[in-house]
């Protein structure tokens, strides 16, 4: 069964700040072979060169979190026509055509997340409506997630980079915290498909190693479907991507801040039900792993030797999964890219066993 953090359990908790890591020759070898890597009118140090900032206020008076941003009017010029282009990039694959009835509406910047991202509104000046894309400091072990959620999870992923700069493509969605605060006791929520759907992601993250799921840094996306509503949670903030060394980091149940899920799982699941659910998504992952092999393996041979955590780190978890899994195997590693490889062959052997051409290739 799914365990709820207690208060009589140690407290589950990230590293406050975690590092920036650079970008890599190899990693940035393959994003520009995959299309990832291309060049952009502006970067994120242009940003960052506002003159004030005035916090953002949501509809209900309470603080974001994020400060709305303003230019001196030379700099704002150059930066509206910039983001314009950018998303034309992210959207259109650089189509100009479209973007003369496009203009920024609004830039925020939120100092309080490891990237301290830009968060770029563009509005349709016909009909007013608006879309949102962010701006960020390239950190390689985020850029590993993004790659990882894009080729592993039931989700694609937009993102682009430029040297120091990542752009990534807005999630929508609710955030997790919000949807325990006004969906969860909604009469009309499934709250059974809603624990399944928390077993799955739960699984996820833990196969492909991405941290510090709190319910803040997920949404969660509904779905009519004939007669009920099906839904789907989604990463959006990847920046713990094989960085911590707990592994109860990896697993989004320890959180304090996911308890609510959790219960769900408990009340409504038995122990047969959820390693059901835990075995169906594993089964998806070695099809998506078995679908685009040869680019994962070259997303690992980046991962092999890039420095994307602490040595400290390294061992803890590396002895911590060892242990969980009764695999000496773990204690080979000296990375956490070849942790991550080492992982996923040991959480997907059962499924990989059925295609035994692809194990291979992906065994060496």
């Amino acid at each position: 069964m799914l365990d709820v953090a207690g208060e009589n359990k140690e407290l589950i908790r990230p590293s406050r700040k975690k590092p920036i890591f650079p970008v890599q020759d190899m990693l940035r070898r393959y994003l520009e072979r995959y299309g990832r890597e291309t060049a952009l009118p502006t970067s994120y140090q242009d940003l960052y060169r506002f003159t004030y900032t005035k916090p953002l206020i949501d509809k209900n008076g309470k603080d974001t979190y994020w400060e709305t941003v303003m230019y001196d009017m030379h700099q704002w010029d150059y930066l509206r026509e910039s983001l314009v282009k950018i998303y034309a990039i992210l959207k259109t694959e650089g189509d100009l055509s479209f973007t003369e009835h496009l203009d920024v509406r609004r830039i925020d910047f939120c100092a309080f997340g490891n990237s301290q991202p830009f968060r770029i509104r563009i509005v349709n000046k016909y009909n007013d409506n608006y879309d949102h894309y962010y701006i960020k400091q390239a950190d390689a072990s985020r850029i590993y997630g993004l790659e990882l959620e894009h080729l592993l999870s039931p989700d694609r992923i937009t993102y682009l980079t430029s040297n120091n700069t990542l752009v990534e493509e807005h999630i929508p969605g609710v955030p997790g915290d919000l949807f325990l605060q006004q969906y969860l006791e909604n009469p009309t929520t499934n709250k059974i498909r809603l624990a399944k759907e928390f077993v799955k992601f739960n699984e996820r993250c833990f196969v492909r190693l991405l941290g510090d799921m709190r319910s803040y840094n997920f949404i969660v996306n509904m779905t009519p479907d004939i007669e009920d509503v099906q839904y789907r949670i989604r990463a959006i903030d990847f920046d713990q991507q094989c960085y911590e060394g707990r592994k109860n980091l990896y697993l989004p149940q320890f959180f304090k801040e996911n308890n609510k899920f959790v219960a769900l799982a408990q009340k409504h699941l038995d122990t047969n039900s959820i390693r059901q659910y835990q075995a169906e998504e594993r089964t998806m992952m070695t099809f998506r792993l078995v679908s685009s092999r040869y680019r994962v393996m070259e997303l690992l041979d980046a991962m092999n030797n890039d420095e994307i955590s602490k040595e400290e780190k390294i061992l803890q978890l590396k002895t911590e999964l060892a242990e969980h899994h009764n695999q000496l195997a773990y204690f080979k590693a000296q990375t956490m890219g070849q942790l991550l490889k080492t992982h996923l062959k040991q959480t997907l052997r059962k499924s990989l066993l059925l295609v035994p051409k692809t194990q291979s290739k992906f065994s060496d």
